[in-house]
């Protein structure tokens, strides 16, 4: 029962009662009849007083509870002139006050960490409480893939890790978490560090290779002159002749090997020009056709027309290391294709694929996944489309299918 309805029923079982009593002196005592009718006048009247009293704060409650509910912070109450009244409308308008101000700073920092997140240079993954992605900002799905993805979601939750998932971007992954209305939630950060990592390696090994070239031209030269001079002496025997012959060529194979490291390193930056693909790739496509003949594998072509910003030169060296690597890896007959459909440059072969542990490593200097491989061509590769600002990738996307892509 409402404390409305009992108070009703109390006032209204008293006053019956007085009525009923003032009936039976109406005859008797006339004075106490009209002083018991004065009575219940002057007390209904006051008991309608006392229900509006007693009520409309009530009222006043149940508007203010609805507000909250509503999760209005603009309603308040003003002053009755009443104490108690005045005292409840206090508390009531300090607190929705309070409330107010601390919704607007909830949606103010709300506002600047979503803003701050979106724009964030750092790729942000915000994970739901099963540790599916829930949201991801602008960097995070521009560099997300899948490989990335499942690398993220096997970290463990406060660690960091340095990945390497296509063997061209470098990756720093850090996961942590934050609370979220009393339980908690993961999120990972997505650092790219491949510029600055490749700036501090190419120091690195620049530098190796100009000591190699130093030491090796200073050696070579004198050494092959010293050949030289000895084999224009008629007197020695042929099997010494021969030998003499075969250290000259040797150490002019070492002074090749290390002038191509030489030329990796002096690689100039990129003159840009207008360059129409199409005509670039059949260039490379009749370079590398007798190749391609030799090794029993069908080189194809099919292309749309395309102009590109690019330093025609180096594009082209690029090229033909990716083709003569496709069809190095093919083992007896196959096929190289040379797709270009809009804007993406598609290498592909039928050759035995990159094994999962080689991925990684693809364009690292001095890898390489052939015998008597240098680890050039790749790293070659890697440099100059990289000055290009080209995305590029090279995965073995199904057994029998290795793609090398490259997006103008």
């Amino acid at each position: 029962m409402r404390l409305r309805t009992k108070f009703i029923l109390l006032v209204s079982l008293l006053h019956a009662a007085l009525l009923v009593l003032s009936f039976f002196m109406w005859r008797s005592q006339p004075l106490l009849f009209l002083l018991s009718e004065a009575i219940f006048i002057v007390t209904a009247l006051l008991s309608w007083g006392l229900y509006r009293q007693l009520l409309r704060p009530l009222r006043m409650l149940q508007e203010g509870i609805e507000a909250i509910r509503d999760k209005d912070f603009t309603v308040k109450f003003r002053p009755t002139g009443k104490v108690e009244m005045d005292q409840l409308i206090d508390v009531y308008n300090r607190m929705i006050e309070e409330l107010r101000a601390e919704r607007t700073r909830q949606e103010e920092q709300h506002f600047f960490l979503e803003k701050l997140i979106q724009t964030s240079p750092t790729g942000i993954v915000i994970l739901d409480y099963d540790g599916e992605v829930q949201e991801i900002n602008p960097r995070a799905r521009a560099i997300l893939s899948p490989a990335l993805l499942a690398l993220m979601l096997e970290l463990p939750a406060g660690a960091s890790r340095i990945v390497k998932p296509g063997g061209v971007h470098t990756y720093k992954l850090q996961k942590s978490h934050f609370m979220d209305r009393g339980f908690s939630r993961h999120f990972v950060m997505i650092e790219e560090l491949t510029l600055e990592l490749l700036a501090a390696e190419k120091n690195t090994y620049g530098k190796v290779i100009r000591m190699m070239a130093h030491e090796v031209n200073n050696t070579i030269g004198p050494v092959n002159s010293i050949i030289q001079s000895v084999l224009l002496d008629g007197s020695l025997s042929r099997l010494l002749a021969d030998a003499l012959d075969a250290a000259q060529t040797r150490n002019q194979h070492l002074n090749l090997f290390v002038r191509n490291f030489a030329e990796l390193v002096k690689l100039p930056p990129p003159e840009l020009k207008p360059v129409a693909l199409a005509t670039l790739l059949e260039t490379v496509s009749r370079v590398m056709s007798i190749t391609a003949l030799q090794r029993e594998v069908t080189l194809s072509v099919d292309f749309e027309w395309l102009v590109v910003p690019a330093d025609e030169n180096q594009l082209e060296q690029a090229l033909v290391n990716i083709v003569k690597n496709a069809i190095e890896a093919i083992d007896g007959p196959g096929a190289v294709s040379i797709t270009l459909t809009g804007r993406r440059l598609v290498i592909a072969d039928t050759g035995k694929g990159i094994p999962p542990s080689a991925q990684s490593l693809l364009f690292s200097p001095f890898f390489s996944t052939k015998k008597d491989g240098q680890g050039i061509g790749l790293t070659l590769v890697r440099e100059i489309l990289t000055q290009h600002g080209l995305e590029f990738s090279l995965a073995t996307v199904v057994p029998g299918r290795t793609e090398f892509v490259i997006v103008f």
